[in-house]
């Protein structure tokens, strides 16, 4: 299982590294030379996905994902029609910092019946845009306010109320393009608060500030942009991740 295996990842080096790659942004003739230098890079893991699908390729583009690489392949859907059968297991994200119900749960119940026909593994995910210092492509899309920066408090809350919910784990995102990253203090005071794995994401454009989240408390760090632009750089994020591990980790401090 996907899930078991993130987990894995977390107990042994501390926190994970994804890598995400949209559709939209990346040719398929370019994909085969992306995935391998990710898969070389150190890299845990793929998340495909964006908020928008104009090219109509998204089943191609998993399945060439998955043949070039052995690490789990994970859709990061924007909406019910970002499914793949060829991927491993699917981030089954619910809005909750949102109040559009199309994005809260509407989405869901219409997804829910496809994933079942293909047996693909959900992993259910709160997902919390967070204000990154301009408007993002999730925030246009589904027509919802992030959360903002400052007020840390407000992001505790829907954290918690997604562990009570049964959901596996939480997502703090800036979205793509943003102009900051979530704030480490935010990082902390969720991390405090609750027990299951942090994802963190968006705007994340160097190893220093990817190693930053992981010493806050991030459990899995995402970097999109900045690793689509130089796949290269792959390899020193995954160093800044995976280096912050053991008693002074904030991620050991809780069992998840």
């Amino acid at each position: 299982m996907v899930y078991d295996y993130l987990r894995k990842v977390v107990e042994e080096k501390g926190a994970g590294y994804l890598v995400l790659l949209d559709p939209e942004k990346l040719p398929l003739p370019e994909l085969g030379e992306v995935v391998s230098q990710i898969s070389e890079g150190g890299a845990d893991g793929i998340l495909v996905g964006g908020s928008t699908l104009y090219s109509g390729d998204f089943e191609e583009f998993v399945s060439q994902v998955k043949a070039g690489s052995e690490l789990p392949v994970i859709v990061f859907p924007g909406g019910a029609y970002q499914i793949s059968r060829s991927a491993d297991a699917i981030l089954f994200l619910s809005l909750i910092s949102g109040r559009n119900p199309q994005y809260l749960i509407a989405e869901q119940v219409s997804a829910a019946p496809l994933l079942k026909k293909y047996g693909i593994e959900t992993i259910p995910v709160g997902y919390m845009l967070i204000e990154s210092g301009n408007p993002t492509s999730v925030q246009f899309i589904s027509s919802t306010l992030p959360i903002p920066r400052e007020k840390t408090e407000i992001a505790v809350s829907h954290a918690l109320a997604a562990e009570y919910l049964g959901m596996r784990m939480v997502y703090l995102d800036g979205g793509s393009g943003a102009r900051s990253s979530v704030p480490d203090e935010m990082i902390r005071a969720v991390r405090d608060a609750i027990s299951i794995p942090i994802i963190v994401g968006g705007g994340i454009r160097s190893p220093e500030e990817a190693s930053s989240k992981v010493a806050s408390g991030a459990s899995f760090v995402v970097t999109g942009n900045a690793t689509e632009e130089e796949p290269t750089m792959v390899r020193n994020f995954a160093r800044g991740i995976h280096r912050v591990k053991g008693s002074a980790s904030p991620n050991r401090r809780r069992k998840r």
